[in-house]
């Protein structure tokens, strides 16, 4: 029997839409831990993404108050778990700050020293997963096997190779093994080698830049009101990192170090060798120039690593030690913060004049970071929802605690 064919001129649809409410996570691999997001979508537009958090929460500040600081240590290291090493940091120089303590010269150049490698370290996870996140699984492979050299360093050194508990208020808790420095100069310079590779897989891919330059774009007034800091804020075009504008225990333990902020001011980026350009269809504060900066921080890092190895070795004597675990705290109170890969980590410590903290607090630079998510996701289309979360580069251990 033939079919009546119908002309199209002469059907009429009435099409409506209605809003659909998504779970995105918290098991969902693009959240980047245990995080849901509550899409409000009408088709593939999406007009609100509310985070909502407190899955990985540990009471990691009450316990802080139950035990001394030195105890404390191996908590912070569950906070940005992918920089443990800088999580020590914030918190003993904190804790020294309160106590007034100065530790040695060699040992603020080896602290240096690690957390520049744990820097490195959690950029490479933050690119590698991107690519995934965005469907390209080369890169991944590349930066984790660049990261698993470093790794292996820390091992060396502290017999961790993710939660180390390495830096403690007061010093360190033992100083670097022979050969060490030797095997950290030939990692940095493998490690050099392969940027221009990602640069190739990523920051230049024509996909890549497709699915991220003019996403999610993020003012820089919207970022200080949020704010925002580190890479999420230096992306905006915001030239503010504590290694240069922070406080002075901070800024003073990079007195002796040459490196560039990295953001773009005036249409350009800070430049001491060849990058990609910035392709045209990307917008400052978009997906691509938070992605950018922390690219180009990578080898920053790099160029303070090899600063610090000859400060290092032109240092004599021993590095300091921690201090006791009976170690009692003077009477008041003190905030610091440093720049941590993902963004300003602050910690507060109050003394009673007891060895158990009687207030701790930790301030979340991804907690912040994520707080934007909202405003610049407004508008995006739903595949573009993984691009935006993973530019912010947050970790659900440091938001929750």
């Amino acid at each position: 029997m033939p079919v009546e064919r119908v002309d199209p001129e002469l059907v009429e649809f009435d099409v409506r839409t209605d809003e659909m409410l998504i779970n995105m996570g918290p098991q969902h691999p693009s959240t980047h831990g245990v995080l849901r997001l509550v899409l409000r979508t009408d088709g593939e537009v999406v007009s609100s993404a509310a985070p909502h958090i407190g899955y990985l929460h540990r009471c990691a500040e009450k316990i802080g108050e139950n035990v001394s600081p030195r105890q404390w240590i191996p908590y912070t290291d569950r906070m940005d778990y992918l920089a443990g090493m800088n999580m020590n940091l914030g918190w003993a120089m904190t804790v020294e700050k309160l106590m007034d303590l100065e530790v040695s010269e060699k040992t603020r150049h080896l602290r240096v020293i690690v957390c520049e490698l744990n820097r490195i370290a959690s950029h490479l996870v933050a690119a590698g997963t991107y690519g995934l996140d965005l469907g390209s699984f080369t890169p991944f492979l590349y930066c984790f096997r660049e990261r698993e050299k470093i790794l292996n360093l820390f091992e060396a050194v502290c017999g961790a190779r993710l939660t180390y508990s390495y830096i403690a208020p007061g010093g360190l808790i033992a100083d670097l093994p022979p050969g060490w420095l030797e095997a950290c100069e030939r990692c940095l310079g493998e490690l050099q080698a392969v940027v221009p590779e990602l640069h190739a897989m990523l920051t230049s891919n024509e996909i890549f830049i497709r699915r991220t330059a003019g996403v999610g774009v993020l003012s820089p007034e919207m970022a200080i009101d949020y704010g925002c800091s580190g890479p999420v804020l230096r992306g905006s075009g915001v030239k503010w990192d504590l290694r240069r504008d922070g406080q002075p225990p901070v800024a003073r333990m990079y007195e002796d170090y040459r490196f560039e902020v990295i953001a773009q001011v005036d249409g350009s980026y800070p430049r001491d060798q060849e990058y990609p350009p910035v392709p045209p269809e990307a917008v400052v504060g978009d997906c691509w120039h938070r992605f950018y900066v922390r690219m180009l921080e990578v080898v920053q890092s790099i160029g303070l690593v090899r600063q610090a190895i000859e400060h290092y070795r032109r240092s004599a004597g021993p590095v300091s030690e921690p201090i006791k675990i009976t170690q009692k705290l003077p009477r008041g109170e003190a905030y610091l913060e440093t720049e941590a890969p993902k963004g300003q980590m602050g910690f507060l410590v109050v003394g009673d004049g007891t060895a158990i903290p009687w207030r701790v607090r930790a301030r979340s630079s991804c907690f912040c970071n994520l707080s934007v998510l909202t405003e610049i996701s407004r508008g995006c289309l739903l595949a573009d929802i993984p691009a935006i979360l993973g530019s912010l580069d947050i970790v659900l251990g440091e938001i929750d605690r």
